[in-house]
């Protein structure tokens, strides 16, 4: 391998540490809000438009909007800003799209009729 291929890879894998390492905030904001069900996907194999995938659920509206609150805050705190937020005043299915990553934060209910890891069934689970 190439010296410039060398450094392309370690810089891949650079990138690679830092989204791994938003993706832990993340769940760890989720966790402190006490989030049900905790579940990352590694998607980057069967798509292009992210990574990740962080999918947890509240037990109710009002702590969707607490974890989405809490993960949004953390990340924040590390320079961190969400590309584009999507379902927070309903609180059914709240999706939080960092690029690399997207944060899932459902009830439930919606959790259920959604099953986005059926769906993603293909997808490696990534364990912290």
């Amino acid at each position: 391998m190439s010296e410039t291929a060398q450094r392309e890879q370690g810089a891949d894998n650079d990138v690679d540490r830092a989204i791994l390492a938003n993706v832990r905030t993340a769940v760890e904001a989720a966790e402190e809000k006490k989030a049900v069900e905790l579940v990352v996907l590694r998607i980057a194999e069967l798509t292009s438009f992210t990574d990740f995938f962080v999918i947890c659920s509240g037990t109710s509206s009002r702590q969707v909007q607490a974890i989405a609150d809490e993960v949004t805050d953390q990340l924040k705190r590390q320079g961190i800003r969400p590309m584009h937020t999507e379902g927070y005043s309903n609180a059914e299915w709240v999706l939080i799209d960092y690029g690399p990553f997207v944060v899932h934060i459902f009830t439930e209910t919606s959790r259920r009729f959604y099953d986005l890891e059926r769906l993603w069934r293909d997808a490696e689970r990534v364990e912290f």
